[in-house]
């Protein structure tokens, strides 16, 4: 079985105080920009691995891949 190492990552003070000056509707605009992004980019790696795909096949793929395999 294969091992995953986590490591931590900090935010620098300058970018926490940025976000906390931030609106709960901003930090959510922010997430949800970041999501939508990821999902680009994952659809566009997989159409360029599997170019015969459907739109469908392709969409299955990107969700599985984003619910990290557990639909």
């Amino acid at each position: 079985m294969e091992r995953k190492l986590s490591r931590i990552e900090s935010l620098d003070p300058a970018m926490v105080e940025v976000l906390r000056r931030k609106t709960g509707q901003e930090r959510l605009e922010i997430g949800f920009g970041m999501w939508r992004f990821a999902r680009q980019i994952i659809s566009a790696g997989i159409r360029d691995q599997h170019p015969d795909w459907t739109e469908e096949q392709v969409a299955v793929a990107v969700s599985q891949r984003m619910s990290s395999g557990t639909l």
